[in-house]
């Protein structure tokens, strides 16, 4: 079994996990950037008979500058259990380029485009 799994086509706009993903997806499209969101999927760790058994799904893949971002408007303690799951995937994909905006980075880029105030 392949360890990165790809999530299926979609021929309907994505449902977005919270607001905060949509308002990026149009920041990324007023500015024409090409996005798809969560792609993909990297499995993380394996049972002993070689199923996976944790896998991490960016949210975002910015196809035109080989990205994936991972945006986070968790709690601390959560953020620290995101960032355990980004350190093993760089472990185990050191090619996947990979960054996780924290709630502050997204709300800086939401006032700095004028959504939120």
């Amino acid at each position: 079994m392949s360890p990165v799994a790809s999530a299926p086509s979609r021929t309907t706009p994505p449902k977005f996990a919270n607001a905060v993903e949509a308002e990026f997806a149009r920041i990324l499209d007023y500015y024409g950037i090409r996005w798809e969101y969560e792609p993909r999927s990297f499995v993380l760790s394996w049972d002993e008979e070689g199923r996976p058994k944790e896998r991490f799904t960016p949210d975002f893949y910015l196809p035109d500058f080989d990205l994936y971002i991972e945006l986070t408007t968790l709690k601390q303690r959560l953020v620290t259990r995101k960032n355990r799951k980004l350190r093993r995937l760089r472990a185990l994909y050191p090619e996947v380029r990979i960054q996780l905006w924290y709630a502050r980075d997204v709300r800086n880029l939401l006032r700095k485009y004028g959504i939120v105030s």
